[in-house]
């Protein structure tokens, strides 16, 4: 049994969804289902009910799920053992974050690593912030950038970073958008609105437009990455609640505006996140020393 496929089983019998498990590991669907199949043939017993619409663990499956995460995890632990026996560190650390931190954090961090540990490769993978958790919890890579949630699951490590303020944007060009803000008693309620499809962001969002008291928001749209959310703010779409550092980085800033005087909102906590059960990893362990202490 071949390690990608024993992932690929651990993932599906976490989610129950082939589409979602053949996307996060960058396989279609029917070479994933191959792939459980050789595994029930090597069983010899059927390890999930599948029809069009569902998927379900056996008994088998359950049973086997156990197995394959302890095939995993000691495969982990082996590669730790062989890494702490090396002079110099070698193999491949996978590390998710957003466009935007892919160059205004992430840079100083990986130079402070590679002085420390050249040998290693350096994988990047980038997308919205707020699946930067859900990368890390389904094993698509080892670290990330994120934003740390409300209530964080003890299967999380967080490491901090910074404090990321955030602002409500406006457009700058004339549009319907800027006449509404433009007036000395803001009706939110009128002014269409950009948001976030979840995470952080959306729930700073509520906060901050329920103390408004004027009922729902008008969502013009939703989107996915606060890099969107900044471009169609620009094009006069509508307002919206965004990181400044996206904003300063944004190839569209001139043309896009900071309200004054509209609420406080809570800033961002920016961090490193790992699994806890691999934070000990050599690779990990030596990211998260070189990032804390960069002697």
């Amino acid at each position: 049994m071949d390690l990608k496929s024993l992932k690929m089983f651990v993932h599906l019998a976490q989610h129950l969804h082939f589409g979602r498990t053949a996307e996060a590991n960058h396989v279609s669907t029917s070479t994933l289902s191959r792939a459980i199949q050789r595994l029930e043939d090597e069983v010899g017993t059927s390890l999930l009910h599948r029809d069009n619409r569902t998927v379900v663990l056996t008994e088998s499956g359950k049973q086997f799920q156990q197995y394959a995460e302890q095939q995993l995890e000691q495969w982990q632990l082996l590669q730790l053992s062989l890494n702490q026996g090396q002079e110099q560190l070698q193999g491949k650390l996978h590390i998710y974050c957003s466009v935007t931190a892919a160059y205004s954090h992430l840079p100083p961090l990986l130079e402070r690593f590679r002085q420390q540990h050249p040998l290693v490769e350096i994988m990047l993978t980038t997308g919205d912030a707020a699946d930067a958790f859900e990368q890390v919890q389904q094993h698509s890579v080892d670290l990330a950038i994120a934003v740390k949630p409300e209530n964080i699951s003890r299967l999380f490590h967080f490491q901090p970073l910074a404090k990321i303020p955030l602002s409500v944007i406006a457009p700058t060009m004339t549009c319907q958008v800027q006449q509404l803000v433009k007036k000395q008693t803001i009706l939110w309620h009128e002014v269409p609105m950009i948001l976030p499809e979840h995470g952080v962001a959306r729930k700073r969002f509520d906060y901050w437009f329920r103390r408004r008291q004027q009922g729902k928001p008008n969502i013009y749209a939703t989107v996915s990455g606060h890099e969107a959310l900044v471009s169609m703010v620009a094009l006069g779409c509508g307002v919206g609640v965004a990181p400044n550092v996206v904003v300063e980085n944004s190839p569209v800033k001139d043309r896009v505006q900071y309200l004054a005087n509209v609420g406080e909102i809570e800033p961002f906590e920016l961090g490193i996140c790992s699994l806890n059960q691999n934070k000990e990893h050599a690779l990990i362990q030596a990211f998260l020393a070189a990032i804390t202490n960069p002697s």
